[in-house]
C-alpha cells in the first residue's frame, strides 16, 4: 500500500513583482520518499522549496504539510521541517560543536537532549574528529555535512534540501548521499533539488520543472522511457558540422551535443545508421565511433524541456 501524501500543493503560485517564479504547482509528495526536483536555472526550484519551508508567502493557491495549512499554520509547519539552503549559511567563526549548540538552543532543546543529539549527529555526519574546528576552515563537503547536521538537530519529519551537493567533490557528494539514504530508510521525507542527473536517479520520484511549471512528475525509470525513438551516439571532432548535416535527415527526431559526441534520437536505429554513415562520409566528416546506446536521465531531461518549450 502506498504511503499517504505528507505534502500537497494545489495551484501553488508565487509572483515576484512582474516575475512568475512558480506557476500553478500541483504536487503530492508521499511520506517517507526521496522526492527530487530538477530543472534549468530559473525553473523555480529554490522558490518552491522556500514556499514549502514557509519562508515565502503564497501569492495564489494553497499547500498543506502534514495536514497543516501552510498559509495559516506556518509556525507549526516550521517545527516539522528542516530546510537547508543552497549557500553555506552557518557561522564561520564558530566551531562545528558551537554551531550545533546554537541551533539546539534555537529549538529549545534541554541540556540532555542537546548532548545526546549532538553526539549522535557528529557521528552520523562523520564530523566527530572536527568538532573543535571552526566552520570557516572546513572543506566544502564538510560544511555541507555540518549544515545538514544543524538542519537535523530538532529531528524534523521532512527535509527540504536546495542543491545540497553543488560545488563539493565527488567523494563528499557520495558520502552526503549515503547519509540521506540512511535518513530515508529511517522514514524521513526528503525533498531535494539537484542539478546532477545521477542524484535524480536515486530519488523515488522526480518532478521536472521549467519556467515555474512541472512538466512531468514520475519515477526516474519512467522519465527515461518518455523519450521517443532509439538513441545513437557518434563521437567526432567536427561535431558542429556533424549536427548541421544530420538534423535535416528524415527519421532523425533530435540531436543533442555532449562535448565531442552527438546523441542522436531516431525513429529506428537499424534504418538510420546506414544513412547517417553515408551522409558523414559523403561530406568528409570523420568519426571515431557510431553506435546505438541507451538514453539516460540527462538526455530525457533535455528532450522534455525542449519539447515543453516547443
Amino acid at each position: 500500500m502506498d504511503a499517504p501524501p505528507i505534502i500537497i500543493t494545489k495551484d501553488l503560485t508565487r509572483v515576484f513583482k512582474n516575475t512568475l517564479a512558480v506557476d500553478s504547482l500541483n504536487l503530492e509528495i508521499k511520506e517517507g520518499e526521496i522526492f527530487g526536483i530538477i530543472g534549468p536555472d530559473g525553473a523555480g526550484k529554490t522558490t518552491t522549496l522556500r514556499l514549502l519551508a514557509g519562508l515565502l508567502t503564497i501569492s495564489e493557491g494553497s499547500a498543506t504539510v502534514a495536514a497543516l495549512n501552510l498559509s495559516s499554520q506556518s509556525e507549526s509547519v516550521k517545527s516539522l521541517i528542516g530546510y537547508m539552503a543552497q549557500r553555506f549559511s552557518l557561522y564561520g567563526e564558530l566551531s562545528v560543536l558551537e554551531n550545533l549548540e546554537f541551533f539546539a538552543d534555537i529549538f529549545n532543546l534541554t541540556a540532555e537532549e542537546q548532548r545526546n543529539r549532538i553526539d549522535r549527529l557528529l557521528d552520523f555526519a562523520r564530523l566527530n574528529e572536527f568538532r573543535r574546528r571552526r566552520a570557516v576552515h572546513l572543506s566544502g563537503g564538510m560544511q555541507k555535512k555540518l549544515a545538514l547536521a544543524c538542519t537535523l538537530i530538532h529531528q524534523p519529519r521532512i527535509l527540504l534540501l536546495d542543491e545540497p551537493t553543488t560545488g563539493v567533490d565527488p567523494i563528499s557528494r557520495r558520502e552526503f548521499w549515503d547519509i540521506l539514504t540512511e535518513l530515508h530508510l529511517a522514514g524521513t521525507t526528503i525533498v531535494v533539488s539537484t542539478p546532477y542527473m545521477d542524484e535524480a536517479e536515486r530519488c523515488s520520484r522526480v518532478a521536472l520543472m521549467s519556467e515555474g511549471r512541472v512538466i512531468v512528475c514520475e519515477k526516474p525509470s519512467n522519465i527515461r522511457n518518455m523519450v521517443k525513438g532509439d538513441l545513437i551516439e557518434i563521437r567526432l571532432v567536427d561535431w558542429r558540422r556533424g549536427a548541421q548535416l544530420l538534423r535535416p535527415i528524415p527519421g532523425i527526431l533530435e540531436v543533442q551535443t555532449y562535448g565531442e559526441a552527438l546523441r542522436v534520437f531516431v525513429d529506428r536505429a537499424k534504418d538510420r545508421i546506414p544513412v547517417i554513415r553515408y551522409v558523414l562520409q559523403e561530406h568528409g566528416v570523420k568519426y571515431s565511433s557510431l553506435r546505438r546506446t541507451s538514453s539516460t536521465m540527462e538526455e530525457a531531461f533535455i528532450s522534455l524541456v525542449r519539447r515543453s518549450e516547443g
